[in-house]
């Protein structure tokens, strides 16, 4: 939130002196001002939603400022009545009665570089990603997509990446309470034959 801005800046020239992998910032980010804050405190990327699907020019006005690798479009996306995916903001709480496949192509029309796409339905059960709703917004658009929500085993990784389609993968339960590493995840993704990138 805005209340917080000053915090979260700090926050991230913090975080990117001490990491050295793309740093992409999200929340509360409404105008290109805010965009600008955040970059400028060494972010490389800052991920826009609620704001823009409330004001969609706010994805070309990011894109146009940073470029458009700078620009992703976060997407909450929950399975409707119709057998489709709905768009959902402020935080997975309000559904904005947006078809998730096309709001994401109208994104990467209007510049955005990447998708964060996060299945509300499968978010925080680590039973699988939606790899139909990944593999329709893949299919859709011509830009990166990340897959999140549902990442329990490395098995589910390998499927997204695969069957998905997803360019990647986001990972956050299984590595906060201890039960894979990065490095075994991106083993067992190696021995899979997904590439992944490796540090140094």
């Amino acid at each position: 939130s805005s209340d917080n801005r000053d915090t979260m800046v700090d926050l991230v020239a913090r975080t990117a002196r001490q990491v050295f992998i793309p740093l992409t910032v999200g929340g509360g980010i409404r105008v290109v001002d805010d965009a600008r804050r955040i970059i400028h405190s060494g972010a490389d990327k800052v991920s826009v939603n609620t704001a823009a699907v409330h004001r969609p020019e706010l994805i070309t006005e990011v894109s146009q400022e940073f470029g458009a690798q700078a620009c992703v479009l976060a997407i909450d996306a929950k399975r409707n009545s119709k057998g489709g995916w709905s768009v959902f903001t402020r935080g997975g709480r309000v559904d904005e009665g947006i078809d998730a496949i096309e709001w994401a192509a109208r994104g990467e029309a209007l510049g955005a570089g990447e998708i964060l796409l996060t299945s509300m339905d499968s978010d925080g059960v680590q039973t699988g990603f939606d790899c139909a709703l990944t593999r329709a917004v893949s299919r859709a658009t011509r830009i990166p997509v990340i897959a999140s929500g549902g990442g329990g085993l490395p098995a589910h990784f390998i499927e997204v990446l695969t069957d998905g389609e997803a360019d990647a993968a986001l990972a956050a339960s299984i590595f906060h309470y201890g039960t894979y590493t990065v490095d075994q995840l991106k083993a067992e993704l190696e021995r899979a034959g997904v590439p992944v990138r490796r540090t140094a």
